[in-house]
């Protein structure tokens, strides 16, 4: 099954990134608080995964 808060995070992530206009500020702080949620429960590799995904996000900004 594996780590459903770490599925979610790529998911919002993903969301956020193909979000273009006005709503992407929302999509990408959704997307944050999932990866923080995602991040205390996750394995060493997982954790590795949601640091790109952070920085994904930063992209963005």
């Amino acid at each position: 099954m594996g780590n459903m808060l770490f599925q979610q995070a790529r998911d919002a992530v993903t969301q956020a990134v193909q979000c273009t206009g006005a709503e992407q500020p929302q999509m990408v702080e959704k997307a944050k608080n999932a990866l923080s949620s995602a991040y205390a429960n996750s394995s060493t590799a997982e954790k590795a995964q949601l640091r790109e995904m952070q920085q994904q996000l930063q992209d963005l900004q």
